[in-house]
């Protein structure tokens, strides 16, 4: 091997961990995931955190929508999150973070945690069809962090969704604005959610004469456009 080959031979080695070809099945992960966390790891090797689909499927025999596919399922997992970072210039830049993934490997008690609930599965299925789209990987960590960070429950993240749908508020920000009154007025359960919804109608009745009966008013109202008590 000339001396040029062979210095290209050594800068071309990537080096990753070899618990991760062991262990992926025992984690969740699929033999697509891996190959996408693998392109994930060359890619941040190179300097580039936030690769799109497109950019990984070039490098596999996969498609954009199938990538798109396996970089939702890591995250719905808990094995990739997405991060922010700040760079000197003040402009804030996202990157995959591969920890959770290492944490699940090395830390028996965080790779229990990356076997989500059949209900936890279904939230993200539900939001999908509502939105008549796959979700972007920014939308799905959202759902992630009001399920462990704000550890709103599943049921009431529904509700919150059923309530944005009947108003046709299909964005986030908007389902997102419905969870922080709720947990601002206490409110735990989709009942209690559905009684706040009914007082404030009735609140609201008092105050004007309505233009027209709407549909189901008991329950269902603008949580943008509250007045203050």
């Amino acid at each position: 091997m000339l001396k040029q080959d062979y210095e290209g031979f050594m800068h071309d080695q990537l080096t990753f961990s070899k618990k991760l070809l062991a262990d992926y099945l025992q984690i969740g992960m699929d033999e697509t995931e891996l190959i996408v966390v693998l392109q994930l790891i060359r890619y941040q090797k190179e300097s580039n955190l936030f690769p799109t689909p497109s950019d990984i499927a070039a490098f596999t025999n996969y498609d954009d929508q199938v990538v798109s596919r396996s970089l939702r399922q890591l995250m719905q997992k808990h094995l990739m999150s997405i991060e922010e970072s700040e760079n000197g210039d003040g402009i804030v830049d996202e990157f995959y973070s591969l920890e959770p993934l290492w944490q699940a490997l090395y830390t028996k008690r965080e790779a229990d945690k990356t076997k989500p609930t059949d209900q936890s599965v279904e939230i993200f299925k539900q939001f999908e069809r509502e939105f008549g789209r796959v979700l972007s990987p920014i939308e799905i960590e959202t759902i992630n962090i009001w399920l462990d960070e704000d550890q709103y429950d599943v049921s009431l993240i529904q509700q919150a969704l059923r309530e944005a749908v009947l108003l046709s508020k299909l964005n986030f920000k908007y389902v997102d604005r419905i969870l922080q009154e709720w947990q601002k007025k206490g409110i735990k359960t989709v009942d209690a959610a559905k009684q706040a919804g009914k007082k404030f109608h009735q609140q609201s009745s008092q105050r004007s004469e309505p233009v027209r009966k709407r549909t189901d008013p008991s329950v269902y109202y603008n949580w943008l456009d509250e007045p203050d008590d």
